[in-house]
This record gives structure tokens, C-alpha cells and sequence, in this order.
């Protein structure tokens, strides 16, 4: 039987390897979401704009949910990189039972 480990490599094998393995770790990267613009937040009015307008504004919802009874609405883009030029929006929207905006909020790292 044989035996295969990193032992049986030479020294410059070793090294290139792990050299390697370093640069696609540490330029890996991940998304969840789907990216919005954030500056049209300022268009959502509570008790006035309705779930059309946001879906017109925003696309499809990234969760739909059920909180206290009425329905929420999720946007989310998360973006992170090893390098440290993480990208995080979250906007949550929560609407009365007719369809118009109850409350909504905007977390984001990026600068306005």
C-alpha cells in the first residue's frame, strides 16, 4: 500500500502548495441577497406607499414573513470578502393588513 501525505513532496512542492492554498483562501469571497439600491428607501412613506410601489422600487422580496400578525418584507445583500470591503444592506418592511406600509428600516455599512 501506498502512502501519500505532503512529507513525500518535495520542499518547493510544499511551498508552492501552501502557497497556493493561502491565495484562494484569502481571496474567497460570499454573497446572500440580492443587491438594491438603498438610496430609494427615501421614496417609502409609511401609511402611503403600498407593497406594489416597494416591489416596483425593489424587486421581488428576498424573505416574506408574518410578524405580530402582519406581513414583512425582507431585502438583503450581504457581500464579504476576505479582504475586508464587506458590502451588508438589510431593509425590512413591514405592512399594515390593506397592503400600505406600516414601518420599515434600513441597515447598511455602506456611506450615504
Amino acid at each position: 500500500m501506498k502512502k501519500f501525505g505532503l512529507y513525500k513532496l518535495n520542499p518547493s512542492m510544499q511551498i508552492s502548495l501552501a502557497t497556493m492554498i493561502l491565495v484562494i483562501f484569502f481571496s474567497g469571497c460570499g454573497t446572500v441577497g440580492k443587491n438594491f439600491d438603498e438610496s430609494l428607501y427615501a421614496n417609502i412613506a409609511k401609511g402611503t406607499t403600498t407593497h406594489k410601489e416597494i416591489q416596483s422600487m425593489f424587486g421581488p422580496p428576498f424573505k416574506k414573513g408574518i410578524q405580530n400578525g402582519y406581513p414583512v418584507w425582507t431585502y438583503e445583500y450581504n457581500y464579504v470578502n476576505s479582504l475586508g470591503s464587506d458590502i451588508i444592506k438589510d431593509m425590512i418592511i413591514v405592512f399594515e393588513k390593506n397592503g400600505v406600509v406600516k414601518s420599515h428600516q434600513l441597515m447598511t455599512n455602506t456611506p450615504k
